[in-house]
């Protein structure tokens, strides 16, 4: 593979694959089984990595702070174990310092406006903590804001879902669109006044997912000089992949065990290998690429591989090392290398100094 194109990943789970394997393997080396360890991210060109604090939803919100709390932990605990090559940052300035040191800028972002527990005091502990995004839904709606994947509840944001997004763009903390609905999506954008961040979404115009974002917002993402970061995923990119991934969902909801713990990751993987995912590739990812960029700019547009965050992946793509092969696909359809490090680091890197410094 041809180049050395820095990247920002907008969005990566190893900290809740790590939290669920008791006794994972060191990630200093080759980590088994994970689609990240720190040798594989040094060869991806990764020079920052926003690491998801990521709790499932369901149960009691109180017990999500305290599981967000231990995911900040974890990260935190990872960085201290490896200070020769990861350090922890929180704006712009510290992320280009910690790249020119030859380390990884490691960001926090929390996966889930569940783990605020209603309380605009969460939120702003998670700030001192070091969080600089928050993802306003997961997979279901919180009490003020409606997630891509649940029934309609308050037709985007409540009153309280507006302080929480104004409370954002007061602390310099970006409120992260991925997983919720295109009312919350146009909600949110109408309150905020940071640019528009999307930590791992691809195109919904390619793939009909719920969880992608609609050309009617990609045109205010570009209006508000922010960025949609595309995701591998496979359910994500073409309709194939959606309707497989949506009978996976369905199974996955019927595990009697807890998300990412061994049990559930055992049925999970008896069900694939019986019913395996149709074909998508490294091509698949670099349309999506190009529809957000011709809509929304050459400026709009980022990487957030949800690596670890899911359990099939695109081919040409099996893992972090591999973010060069997007770049060569992309060099094939003649983009050019200062737009190829726009969509590795420089529109990102871009959104996070505005919004947070």
């Amino acid at each position: 593979m041809s180049g050395a194109i820095p990247v920002i990943d907008g969005h990566n789970d190893l900290p809740w694959r790590l939290r669920m394997r008791a006794g994972a393997p060191d990630v200093a080396g080759h980590a088994e089984g994970l689609h990240t360890d720190l040798p594989r991210l040094r060869q991806g060109g990764v020079r920052a990595q926003f690491w998801s604090v990521y709790v499932p939803c369901g149960g009691p919100q109180s017990e999500a702070t305290v599981k967000v709390l231990e995911q900040i932990d974890l990260v935190r605990r990872l960085v201290e174990a490896h200070p020769d090559q990861l350090a922890l940052a929180t704006t712009a300035g510290e992320v280009e310092r910690i790249s020119q040191s030859g380390r990884i800028a490691s960001l926090l972002g929390a996966e889930g406006g569940h783990c605020l527990d209603d309380s605009l005091g969460v939120l702003r502990s998670l700030y001192r903590l070091g969080v600089r995004y928050l993802t306003l839904t997961h997979g279901k709606n919180t009490a003020w804001a409606d997630s891509a994947t649940d029934e309609p509840a308050v037709g985007g944001l409540s009153p309280f879902g507006v302080e929480v997004v104004r409370e954002l763009n007061r602390l310099g903390m970006m409120a992260d669109l991925s997983h919720v609905a295109p009312a919350t999506m146009h909600a949110a954008l109408d309150v905020s006044t940071a640019p528009a961040f999307f930590s791992h979404s691809s195109a919904r115009a390619l793939c009909d997912h719920p969880r992608n974002v609609p050309d009617d917002v990609l045109t205010r993402v570009r209006d508000t000089g922010g960025v949609v970061m595309v995701t591998f995923v496979p359910f994500f990119l073409n309709e194939a992949c959606r309707q497989w991934g949506d009978e996976l969902y369905r199974v996955e909801d019927a595990i009697p065990a807890e998300f990412g713990s061994a049990e559930f990751e055992r049925l999970q993987r008896e069900w694939i290998a019986a019913n395996p995912c149709p074909p998508s590739s490294v091509r698949d990812v670099a349309d999506h690429v190009e529809h957000v960029r011709d809509v929304a700019g050459i400026g709009a547009v980022g990487i957030g591989g949800d690596f670890d965050g899911t359990e099939v992946l695109p081919e040409g793509l099996p893992d972090v090392s591999a973010y060069p092969a997007l770049f060569d696909e992309l060099r094939g359809r003649r983009w050019s290398e200062p737009d190829l490090r726009r969509l590795g680091w420089d529109n990102t890197l871009r959104v996070l100094r505005d919004t947070c410094g």
